[in-house]
């Protein structure tokens, strides 16, 4: 865990990340904030389609047409303003500053080659690296990912690796370009538990060894609790709730929270029936004009309806805040409804000023 006061190697602040079809925007992520401090892990949590993953390709610069990142977004890694960067700077930053770790290490491999020729290759592009040299660093690499007899395994092609020892490659892979930063995108979801267990018991390893930042996406709460030191949740595109893991778990503020650690088996009471967040996420269409998980809600009010909510301090400090208008606590449903609006209406000037809106 990096020191309190210690600049955050990454910075994220009003990510905008639309994606305009025939018929309309869509706002897959909606001004989102946070930050990663050196050498810890933060996990963003959330179902599928709250925009985890274009979280993840927005820092990594990975938004393709039809979809941009708005003006007014800003992307800090350590002390450099991404969004600014050309296509040839940031491709030179991916790899050796960020790596990225997807759900589908087939995804980042490829077929034709041999697991060997590719972490060589990495390691020449990000280290100049080559021959023998370049050969015995890859079964090194190959062994600190724990995969068995890697010298012979070097030479194999990713067809002949289980899904597991596939993962594993992709991290050695990541590790041969010596990055900071490690975005993790669901990479133990098509894994088996036991497995799983693994791959996270790894990367808290390597994390150790090399001192990495990481990103982890999941839409597990289990996965959360093993491996994040900090927590965001993630709604249809806006955080929701942010707070140190353990906080989280025992003290879940927003009622969206509140859901996804009750359907974890083994949080309910026995024989109790497993409880489940009913409908579905919604596809954000517009900028928030109301709170978008009121539908599933069941303790909204007409307020909800209304006025989106902003990120209000829920406990003692600053790290825990939850963007809900049940908050702040001991205010009445009228003043709290008021603190939502004005808060609301100061963001979006401040969108307008910084061109945000498309």
């Amino acid at each position: 865990m990096a020191a309190n006061g210690e600049e955050p190697l990454l910075s994220v602040s009003n990510l905008q990340t639309v994606f305009y079809t025939d018929k309309e925007t869509i706002y897959a992520v909606d001004g989102i904030d946070f930050d990663v401090k050196r050498g810890e892990t933060v996990g963003i949590v959330g179902e599928s389609g709250s925009g985890k993953s274009v979280t993840a390709r927005s820092i990594m610069g990975l938004i393709e047409s039809p979809g941009k990142m708005l003006e007014g977004s800003s992307i800090r890694f350590d002390g450099q303003e991404l969004t600014e960067f050309s296509a040839e700077e940031y491709q030179a930053i991916r790899g050796s500053g960020i790596g990225m770790v997807s759900q589908d290490p087939q995804q980042s491999l490829n077929p034709v080659y041999t697991v060997g020729n590719q972490i060589m290759e990495a390691l020449e592009v990000n280290r100049g690296m080559s021959g023998e040299p370049a050969r015995q660093e890859a079964i090194d690499l190959l062994e600190a990912v724990a995969i068995p007899d890697a010298a012979r395994r070097l030479d194999e092609y990713p067809h002949e690796f289980s899904g597991g020892m596939r993962q594993r490659a992709v991290i050695a892979m990541m590790l041969a370009c010596d990055p900071e930063f490690l975005i993790c995108d669901e990479p133990t979801t098509a894994l088996d538990v036991t497995i799983q267990a693994q791959i996270l018991e790894l990367l808290r390893d390597l994390q150790a060894e090399h001192g990495l930042s990481i990103i982890f996406i999941t839409h597990d709460m289990g996965v959360i609790a093993e491996i994040a030191d900090r927590v965001n949740v993630m709604y249809a595109g806006e955080i929701v709730e942010q707070a140190p893991v353990e906080e989280l778990f025992a003290d879940p503020k927003h009622p969206y929270t509140r859901g996804l650690l009750e359907a974890i088996p083994g949080r309910t009471e026995q024989g109790e029936q497993l409880r489940t967040i009913e409908g579905d996420v919604p596809t954000p269409n517009a900028p928030a004009e109301h709170c978008r998980f009121a539908p599933r809600c069941p303790v909204a009010f007409d307020a909800c309806e209304r006025i989106p909510p902003q990120p209000v301090t829920v406990e003692d400090g600053d790290e825990h805040t939850a963007s809900c208008l049940l908050y702040p606590e001991g205010e009445t449903e009228a003043e709290r409804a008021e603190h939502h609006r004005a808060a609301a209406g100061e963001r979006r000037r401040g969108r307008a000023e910084s061109g945000g809106e498309p």
